[in-house]
């Protein structure tokens, strides 16, 4: 039991039926016509999967020495791992992602990272594995609190993997239903489509990866809209990337960056450019460019 819970093993072990998965939805979407894979993006998703796999094994030790310390001053010890445990444990691991994805898309700096993920312009199961190969470095600091109640390294970072392995799933635009009351509760592909659409109405909504709760307790859920009553959903960034190489698809974000704090804002006090790298993506100080908030507020001012 103890050799599954280490998240190299759940993967490998898991590898060979996202495998068949993403065949089966290369066979279905080949047979129905549909343009929903590209050879050149899905080998990104595969190199970039890999990169960030390698990278959460090298930083093993660091998270699990810092979570180890974390959990020598628990608050409460658990008497058995025994049901309410893993159910506590996966709940709260599954708020806590949330709060991590909504600081992802809040904050330009964590955007640099996490904007791997949405720069795909293709939806499917293998862009569910298009991981913000930088994450590793410091998303363990996310998970600190379930150390604190008494949630053991291994068991986090496992409940992590797991809830990973479900979102993954949600990526498909094969499963139109919302799945019942299913989908009253848990996230779906339906909501997750919304979730990487770059339409102004489903910006940094359903930040969720297996309870859509979550979403509709701190309002940032978002139905999706049937394309007859709603523009079609456009999936990528508002703006395309210029070059489209894996160095650049990483760190674009990160040049971009760059270049307001030290040349194009140099003007600036240092306050203001600040802001540039920490504040919403999108933030501009003349209004130049807009946040997601500011969009949505426009297009929602529009509409009446």
């Amino acid at each position: 039991m103890n050799n599954i819970l280490n998240q190299e093993v759940l993967y490998a072990r898991i590898t060979p039926f996202f495998l068949i998965v993403i065949l089966i939805e290369i066979g279905f979407s080949y047979y129905n016509k549909k343009k929903n894979y590209d050879v050149k993006d899905t080998l990104t998703n595969v190199y970039f999967a890999l990169i960030n796999i390698s990278l959460d094994i090298l930083m093993k030790v660091i998270s699990f020495f810092i979570l180890g310390f974390c959990f020598q001053y628990k608050i409460f010890a658990w008497d058995s791992y025994g049901v309410w445990y893993w159910v506590f444990a996966f709940v709260f691991q599954d708020f806590l992602y949330y709060i991590h994805h909504y600081v992802d898309h809040h904050s330009r700096f964590f955007w640099a990272v996490h904007v791997t993920h949405h720069n795909s312009k293709y939806f499917n199961i293998s862009t569910g594995f298009r991981s913000p190969v930088l994450q590793p470095l410091y998303r363990y600091f996310f998970f600190l609190p379930l150390a604190f109640c008494g949630v053991e390294p291994l068991h986090i970072i496992f409940a992590y993997a797991v809830n990973q392995s479900y979102g993954a799933l949600c990526h498909t635009n094969f499963i139109k239903s919302n799945l019942g009351w299913w989908g009253k509760i848990f996230v779906t592909p339906s909501h997750h489509r919304v979730h990487h659409a770059s339409n102004t109405k489903y910006l940094d909504k359903n930040l969720g990866m297996v309870l859509i709760i979550w979403d509709k307790i701190f309002r940032t859920f978002q139905h999706e809209e049937e394309e007859i009553k709603y523009e079609r959903i456009q999936y990528g960034l508002r703006k395309e990337l210029d070059n489209k190489g894996p160095i650049d698809i990483i760190f674009h974000e990160w040049k971009a960056i760059f270049k307001d704090f030290f040349i194009n804002k140099k003007h600036l006090s240092l306050q203001t450019r600040l802001k540039y790298v920490f504040n919403p993506p999108g933030w501009s100080h003349d209004g130049s460019t807009k946040t997601s908030k500011q969009l949505q507020k426009e297009l929602k001012a529009g509409s009446f």
